[in-house]
């Protein structure tokens, strides 16, 4: 079990009025996380649409601990926090150049069967993809 880790720079363009990294720009980078991490797990999110299968997210939480400026750069670390039958809780740590953390946060996302439009229930061949990265807090 493991966490799924890679940087990111900031941008002029990502800065709000009072010179912080905007707090849409989390999301931004929550999407490129969670990519990321079916990626590094065998299921790209392509190959999924492919099958038939599209993840779609329910929620998403954030909480603020810290502000991000222009120059600084950020740690992301991605990991599963509990797997479902049909969706999964993915959890997201941003962390500064420093090690400071930044920010946090949690996404629910649901996979969902392209015909019928319902849940789509994972396959044993899915759950033990997802396994490597399943750090459950229970």
């Amino acid at each position: 079990m493991k966490k799924l880790k890679f940087g990111l720079e900031v941008y002029t363009y990502q800065i709000d009025f009072v010179h912080h990294l905007s707090n849409i720009v989390y999301i931004e980078w929550m999407e490129i996380g969670r990519l990321k991490l079916l990626d590094a797990i065998g299921l790209p999110a392509t190959e999924l649409e492919k099958s038939g299968i599209f993840p779609v997210l329910v929620s998403t939480e954030i909480t603020y601990k810290q502000p991000i400026f222009y120059g600084d750069s950020v740690t992301v670390e991605v990991w599963i926090s509990k797997l479902n039958l049909a969706s999964a809780i993915i959890e997201f740590r941003f962390n500064k150049n420093d090690g400071i953390l930044a920010a946090q946060g949690s996404q629910k996302g649901l996979f969902i069967d392209g015909e019928t439009n319902k849940p789509f229930r994972l396959t044993a061949e899915h759950r033990n993809k997802f396994e490597r990265y399943l750090i459950s807090e229970e």
